[in-house]
């Protein structure tokens, strides 16, 4: 027994917490929900390893200690990290260490550091294991195989002393002219639940905590642009931006960063309404509520005084700052009255007990592997995510997989031979040397032994550029196919320019090779000028043209049906993409993603998202209103017959509104699948407000050899059927409902279901 209940492992967290709150001065606390450091100012590198910086050793001393640090691995062009001078794998844990060690053994309580890492698709660190994008992790429609990628990718973190994990998940790419669209894991709120469970559960097992970002609705930001005003009623806040983080509050999730969009008037982070009596109160959530970078220091605008922009955050409901110098100052705020110093006790409170829970005042260090322990491998499950999402927008029938009559196989494009264009935003260096494949390596490898691949850019990414275009229809004239390699590109450089946030600033005037990631909208989603020249003209040679989209949104494409004989997406498929690329390519796999977001015909059509509101509009005059190819959209290398659903009951309560769906679905072609059978749910009346023309509510997944047939069950329930009602909760709601199958959100057949009114 101790003296110190706060130090007793066998107490109740909350007797814990209450213990020590009570013998923190005021300082202390402050210090508590202060991560104003950036982690790479903590350490510096000399020649006989790192040191602990003068300006960290300070930090700590003013508050007597540290609520957290952010970023102390982390490496990018931003930070201006790399291998000179950062923090590898080898050294991860025991630089850790050494700031946790700093950290207990100089402060009056001993409480320990959360140090917080960057995770955007796998660990933003040197040496951390690149995961695909996460638009590329929708693709797969996988969450078994994104937990488990999530939980080596915690592993990792966990190995190298961190304990918290920054992840986007709850945004949507409701305007795929928004450059952060590739962090997102689509534009459904059902499918984007899925993956974040699966995050969430993954990350838990490695005992990483996960912050969800953003919360909430900054995917459907006016007009695409970062940062800007949602126009969001709270119905379409609690029908489509709030499932996802429903569904990571349910899985266990620690925490949740406020977006920096505005939402009805006030940026999040000041949102009292949104962080406290829609988070904490409706959705009933205990966890700690981050800011995002700076986002604090932006309310000085609102209040004219740092302090008080610092105490406006408090009182929403923010317990945990990012890089500000307000929350630093929240001592003043508490001694001139403009928050209760029982405000601060409840923030305060949040952090120790996600650091008991932790068990970091038992633990506060790196965990040593046991001998001969196993772990999965997250490079092989890096390239298993970007072989799944690789997605088969068309195809003509004749020319995939490639046959080994082509001899002669010209691969052409700017997104062709490039690691830095098909890992994404948010990456760290890699490690000159590595082995890591590209379009070109992949398709060299995968060739016959007597196939001859040569190889040329035709254009840059971006501009209209045309020198290189000759070469390339050279190329492709003297070949028996062309793969043409497209897209877009988040490489940053050392050329590149940041924001105070680390946002790239990128414009016509400063294009940086960008055209996607954090500070890159676009307005036009076409191909640039000099792609879709270089396309026409390796297309009028007459060679068949198999084009490869490596992308961080939907571009808007133009009817390619007489220019290519077959068009794929690979989104960002990470450092091994390029073999998954070729794996396809060949045929060693058939293609098994499905579109997570419609692909639109052009800016000019958007929002263009399915499950958008049920008014019956016929179209614009110049084109149609609808998608180019739908979400859920992904063809195979074989055929797949679906029949009519079948339900165990055509009439339900809502008391008792479980049923079974049923579906068989036959591979009436030659080639074995893996088909993604999809569960929609379509409201033909009733219900609390206008209906959608239809929202995804389950789906399930086939492996059906040539000419086998299976039937997909879907157990339906309370959460398949529930709407939102007028007091914004969900509910099953009496009416009819149409549950439809089908392989894409356009292609569904249905069954009518009725729910009776209760009584």
């Amino acid at each position: 027994m101790t003296d110190q209940p706060y130090r007793d492992p066998t107490a109740p967290v909350a007797e814990r917490v209450r213990d020590l709150l009570g013998r923190m001065t005021l300082g202390e606390k402050v210090g508590q929900v202060n991560q104003r450091m950036y982690g790479w100012h903590a350490y510096e590198r000399n020649h006989s390893g790192h040191r602990l910086t003068d300006a960290f050793r300070a930090e700590v001393a003013a508050y007597g200690g540290m609520g957290a640090l952010y970023g102390l691995q982390r490496a990018d062009a931003w930070s201006g990290v790399g291998f000179a001078d950062g923090i590898t794998a080898a050294d991860g844990a025991r630089v850790a260490d050494a700031v946790q060690r700093h950290v207990v053994e100089n402060t009056r309580l001993g409480i320990p550091v959360l140090l917080v890492e960057e995770v955007p698709h796998g660990h933003q660190a040197l040496d951390g294991t690149v995961l695909p994008v996460n638009l590329a992790v929708g693709a797969t429609w996988d969450p078994a195989l994104y937990e488990a990628a999530a939980a080596a990718v915690g592993a990792e973190v966990r190995a190298r002393g961190g304990h918290m994990a920054l992840v986007s998940a709850l945004d949507l790419v409701r305007d795929p002219r928004w450059g952060r669209a590739e962090e997102c894991f689509g534009e459904d709120p059902y499918l984007a639940a899925r993956l974040t469970e699966a995050l969430v559960r993954g990350m838990r097992t490695a005992d990483v905590a996960v912050v969800l970002k953003h919360f909430a609705g900054q995917g459907a930001t006016v007009g695409g642009r970062n940062s800007a005003a949602t126009e969001l009623g709270a119905r379409e806040l609690h029908e489509i931006h709030l499932a996802a983080a429903r569904s990571g509050i349910r899985a266990g999730a620690a925490g949740v960063m406020a977006a920096y969009n505005e939402f009805d008037g006030l940026p999040c982070v000041a949102g009292r309404p949104l962080l406290t009596e829609l988070l904490r109160e409706r959705l009933e959530f205990d966890g700690i509520v981050m800011a995002d970078g700076g986002a604090i220091d932006r309310l000085v605008r609102l209040t004219g005084d740092p302090v008080a922009a610092g105490a406006l955050a408090l009182n929403a409901g923010c317990d945990l700052s990012l890089w500000d110098d307000c929350f630093p100052r929240l001592a003043e705020a508490v001694e001139q009255g403009l928050v209760a110093e029982r405000t601060l006790d409840t923030a305060v409170a949040r952090v120790l007990a996600l650091k008991f829970r932790l068990g970091l005042f038992e633990r506060p260090y790196a965990p040593v592997e046991a001998p001969g322990a196993q772990r999965s491998d997250p490079g092989e499950l890096s390239e298993r995510i970007a072989r799944a999402s690789i997605t088969l927008l068309a195809h003509d029938g004749g020319v995939l997989p490639l046959a080994p009559s082509a001899r002669r196989i010209a691969v052409l494009g700017p997104n062709a031979d490039s690691i830095a264009q098909q890992i994404g935003d948010y990456t760290a260096p890699q490690r000159p040397g590595s082995h890591h494949v590209t379009v070109l390596d992949g398709i060299r490898s995968a060739a016959p032994p007597d196939t001859e691949v040569t190889y040329g850019p035709g254009c840059e990414l971006v501009g209209g550029d045309l020198s290189g275009v000759p070469e390339a229809v050279a190329l492709a004239a003297a070949a028996d196919i062309a793969v043409l390699v497209l897209g877009g590109s988040s490489a940053r450089s050392g050329d590149t320019t940041f924001d105070t946030n680390g946002a790239a600033v990128v414009s016509s005037a400063n294009p940086a090779g960008m055209t996607c990631g954090e500070g890159v909208d676009l307005a036009e989603l076409c191909l640039p000028e000099g792609q879709l020249a270089l396309l026409d003209a390796v297309a009028a040679t007459g060679v068949p043209v198999v084009v490869v989209l490596v992308q961080g949104r939907p571009h808007a494409l133009p009817d390619l049906s007489g220019t290519a004989a077959a068009v794929l997406s690979a989104w960002y498929p990470g450092p091994w993409g390029g073999r998954a690329v070729a794996d396809v390519l060949f045929g060693a796999v058939g293609p098994e993603g499905r579109l997570p977001v419609s692909i639109p015909r052009s800016a000019g059509q958007l929002p263009v998202f399915y499950n958008a509101k049920d008014h019956r509009y016929r179209g614009y005059v110049d084109q149609p209103a609808t998608a180019r190819y739908a979400f859920g959209h992904g063809l195979s290398y074989t055929t797949v017959a679906y029949a009519p659903p079948r339900l165990s009951r055509a009439r339900v309560t809502p008391d008792d509104p479980t049923l079974n769906c049923r579906v068989t679905v036959r591979n009436t072609g030659e080639r074995p699948v893996r088909e993604t059978v999809q569960l929609y749910v379509r409201r033909l009346s009733g219900g609390s407000s206008w209906p959608r023309v239809r929202e995804l509510r389950g789906f399930a997944r086939l492996d059906l050899r040539p000419g086998e047939e299976a039937d997909a069950v879907f157990a339906i329930d309370a959460d398949t059927l529930a709407s939102v009602t007028r007091d914004l909760g969900l509910a099953v709601e009496p009416g009819e409902l149409l549950l439809e199958t089908g392989p894409s959100a356009v292609e569904t057949q249905g069954a009518r279901l009725v729910i009776e009114p209760p009584g």
